[in-house]
């Protein structure tokens, strides 16, 4: 039997666009409420003007996830205005792609500081959260690079097998907490990240939507608390 996630609280990081604002929407519609993470104040407020008719809570607050300091920051105003998280998603991410011999080194930590740094940063805020109340869920947005490597994508593919690591073992860590560590590698979804400033040309007969791994997302959080998937990989069923 599944259960209810109507009225528990969600911090989500990207929150403003992509998988990010889709799984808001989702969750938003399932009775969540939400916390909302990311650089652009402007569009996290546009976010939450949308789901104003939702019924749920919505506290938004603009940090860049590579910096500690701005995440404790965020995090503390999240809990004050909103209350502790039951669900972390830890969605933001960038990336860059060239020959690892012309990628410039700052760019390349870069990557790492936000995909891999920025997401042990909300862990290390949010965790004694869900520790506290002995019970929760985080879903880390890795990606199919973070499986299988691919050309041009040295950064980015290292930064997704990070993920894959630290959230194999921080799931075998806090499984006695009765928290739950969901590790997603979708391939390919339409959004900036994948597509920059082309998105208009997605084709959704073909690719991935933000709003399918939204709909995923859910149906995970509303398993039974005796079960999770440790690790689950989203495919396009024919994108060529």
């Amino acid at each position: 039997m599944s259960q209810d996630i109507r009225g528990k609280i969600a911090y989500i990081t990207g929150g403003s666009s992509g998988i990010g604002k889709a799984t808001a929407r989702q969750l938003a519609k399932e009775g969540v409420h939400l916390g909302l993470i990311a650089r652009n104040q402007e569009k996290l407020e546009n976010v939450q003007k949308g789901l104003e008719n939702e019924g749920i809570s919505v506290v938004t607050c603009s940090a860049d996830i590579s910096k500690h300091d701005q995440v404790k920051s965020a995090v503390q105003t999240l809990e004050q205005q909103l209350g502790k998280a039951d669900i972390l998603i830890n969605n933001a991410a960038i990336s860059d792609y060239g020959n690892f011999q012309d990628m410039d080194e700052e760019v390349w930590k870069h990557i790492f500081e936000v995909n891999v740094f920025g997401t042990y940063h909300m862990l290390k805020e949010v965790l004694p959260h869900l520790v506290s109340k002995q019970k929760g869920d985080i879903i880390n947005i890795s990606s199919s690079n973070g499986l299988k490597a691919t050309a041009g994508s040295t950064a980015y593919s290292a930064s997704k097998f990070a993920i894959q690591g630290m959230s194999e073992a921080l799931m075998q860590e806090v499984r006695r907490e009765n928290i739950r560590v969901f590790t997603m590698t979708p391939s390919l979804v339409a959004t900036e990240l994948a597509f920059g400033d082309e998105l208009e040309e997605k084709n959704e007969d073909k690719f991935m939507q933000p709003e399918d791994i939204a709909e995923y997302i859910a149906a995970q959080l509303k398993l039974n608390q005796r079960i999770f998937i440790k690790q689950s990989a989203q495919w396009a069923t024919n994108p060529f």
